[in-house]
C-alpha cells in the first residue's frame, strides 16, 4: 500500500473526463460519450442523496463494527460521519467540475489513519470500513444512473473510478496511521528513557539526610517515594517492574547499525554513545540464549544481576568492562558477562592502588633484570598458586624440575621469610595476577 503524500489534484478518476470534454485518459471512454446535461442532472440527484446515504453508510458501519469508537468533531458532529459526507460530496462535485478535482480538505482522512494508530488498531479494519462505504454508496449512485439512463459501460467505468478515488483516500489514512505510530514510538523512547535514567541514577536516598531520632523514618519515606516513582513510569510503558536485573553497555560495530532484537521487556536506549540496557530478570530460563542471538555482531558487557534498586551498580561493571574491552585487556568482538570475568575486573580495575602495591611487593625484582626479573615472578606466581615442590612447578611452567629449585632459592634469597607470610603470600599472588591479566606475565 502506498504511503506517498497524496494531492487532490492526484485524486480525480483517471477514467472520468469532466463535462467540458478534457478527460484524464487518451483512451476511448464511455463516461465521455454521455452527454453533459445528463452528467450533470446525475450529480445533482447524487448531491441532494448525499447527507442520507452518509447516515445510512454510517449506520451500517456501526453495526458491522459496533466497537468503533465515536470521535465528534468541534461542533459536535460525529468525525465519521463528516468524513462520509465530503467523500460522497468531492467525488460527486468533480463529475461535473470542468477542473475534474474535489474542492475539499483531505485532514478529516489522516485524521481517521492516527485514530487507528492511537487507539493500536491495525489499517485493516480501517480499509474494511471503506470498502463496506463503497458498496453502499455504489448501490445507490447506480439505482440514480439507471433512474437517468445512463448507459451501463459508463457506469461501470465510473465505479471503476470510485474506487481508485478510494485509494487516494486510503492513502491518507496511512499517511496519518504512519504519522501518529512514529508519534507513539518516539513518545514511548522517551519515557523509556526517562525511566532508564531514574533506575541507572546513583543518587539515592541519603539516610544520614534524616536527623538521628527519625533517620530511618525518613529513609523508608524517602526509598518509597523513589519506589512509587519509579512503578509510575514503568506503568506508563508498560513495564512490569522485575525483582533483578542486569545492566549493559554495547559498543555500535558501525555508526548506523541497527539496534538489536533484543525482544519485549528488555529496556534499550541507543541515544547515548554506547547504548545501554535494562535486562529484567536475567537468570530466567531462555533469557541468556536469546541475548546471545540478538546480540550477534554486537560487543559490550553485561553487569552482574543485582535486585532493582542496585541497577546503578551492574551499570558501574559493566562500564567498567568495556573500558577494559577498550584497552585490550579484556576479548573484544563479543557481548561479556562481568560474572565470567570477576577475576580481571577485580584486579584491573583499581589500577593506581593495584601499581603502587606491586611497586612495593615486587621492589627485589628491581635489580634483576627484565628478562630473568620476569622468569621468577613467573616462577613464584607458579608455586604460590601450586603450593606444591619443585616437581609440580615444573610441570606448570614447562621447565626442569632443577631449573626451577634454581628460581626458588634465588626467590628465598630476595624475600627471605616474607614468602612464608600469609599476608605477604596474599599481596604477592595478587599483584603478579593482576600483572598477568595485563599480559606482562606469561600464563601457565
Amino acid at each position: 500500500m502506498a504511503t506517498t503524500e497524496t494531492h487532490p489534484a492526484d485524486m480525480a478518476p483517471r477514467a472520468v473526463p469532466s463535462p467540458g470534454g478534457q478527460g484524464t485518459s487518451s483512451a476511448r471512454s464511455a463516461w465521455r460519450d454521455v452527454p453533459p446535461r445528463q452528467v450533470r442532472r446525475f450529480a445533482a440527484l447524487a448531491l441532494e442523496e448525499v447527507p442520507a446515504l452518509a447516515q445510512d453508510i454510517l449506520r451500517e458501519i456501526r453495526a458491522e463494527y459496533p466497537g468503533l469508537p465515536v470521535v465528534l468533531d468541534d461542533s459536535g458532529e460525529p468525525m465519521a460521519l463528516v468524513g462520509i459526507r465530503r467523500a460522497l460530496e468531492g467525488f460527486v462535485q468533480q463529475l461535473a467540475s470542468h477542473e475534474g478535482r474535489p474542492r475539499y480538505h483531505l485532514e478529516v482522512f489522516q485524521e481517521f489513519g492516527r485514530g487507528e494508530g492511537l487507539h493500536g488498531r491495525s489499517l485493516d479494519s480501517l480499509q474494511a470500513i471503506y470498502r463496506l462505504g463503497v458498496r453502499l454508496a455504489w448501490r445507490r449512485l447506480a439505482e440514480i444512473g439507471q433512474q437517468i439512463e445512463i448507459p451501463p459501460p459508463a457506469m461501470y467505468e465510473l465505479a471503476e473510478s470510485g474506487f481508485e478515488y478510494l485509494d487516494g483516500l486510503v492513502d491518507q489514512s496511512v499517511r496519518g496511521y504512519a504519522e501518529a505510530a512514529a508519534r507513539e514510538a518516539g513518545e514511548r523512547l522517551r519515557l523509556q528513557r526517562k525511566l532508564m535514567e531514574l533506575l541507572l541514577s546513583e543518587r539515592r536516598p541519603d539516610p544520614g539526610s534524616a536527623s538521628f531520632g527519625d533517620r530511618g523514618q525518613g529513609h523508608s519515606a524517602k526509598q518509597g517515594a523513589f519506589g512509587s516513582n519509579l512503578g509510575e513510569r514503568a506503568a506508563r510503558i508498560g513495564w512490569q517492574l522485575p525483582e533483578r536485573v542486569a545492566v549493559g553497555v554495547l559498543l555500535r560495530p558501525a555508526r548506523e547499525a541497527v539496534a538489536p532484537a533484543v525482544g519485549e521487556g528488555v529496556l534499550l536506549d541507543m541515544e547515548a554513545e554506547q547504548p545501554r540496557m535494562v535486562v529484567p530478570d536475567p537468570e530466567a530460563a531462555g533469557r541468556p540464549e536469546l541475548l546471545r542471538r540478538a546480540m550477534t555482531g554486537w560487543s559490550g558487557a553485561i553487569g552482574p544481576p543485582v535486585p532493582l534498586a542496585d541497577a546503578a551498580k551492574s551499570l558501574r561493571w559493566a562500564e567498567a568492562a568495556v573500558r577494559l574491552m577498550e584497552r585490550g585487556l579484556l576479548p573484544a568482538g563479543e557481548v561479556l558477562h562481568c560474572t565470567e570475568h570477576t577475576e580481571a575486573l577485580v584486579l584491573l580495575q583499581p589500577e593506581e592502588l593495584i601499581e603502587d602495591l606491586a611497586r612495593r611487593c615486587l621492589a627485589p625484582l628491581d635489580h634483576c633484570g627484565p628478562a630473568h626479573g620476569r622468569r621468577l615472578a613467573e616462577t613464584l606466581l607458579a608455586w604460590l598458586e601450586t603450593r606444591g615442590g619443585a616437581p609440580e612447578v615444573a610441570a606448570r611452567l614447562g621447565v626442569h624440575p632443577q631449573t626451577v629449585r634454581y628460581r626458588l632459592r634465588q626467590i628465598r634469597e630476595l624475600w627471605g621469610d616474607e614468602v612464608d607470610d600469609p599476608d605477604r603470600r596474599f599481596e604477592l599472588e595478587l599483584v603478579l595476577r593482576a600483572r598477568r591479566l595485563r599480559g606482562q606475565l606469561g600464563r601457565a
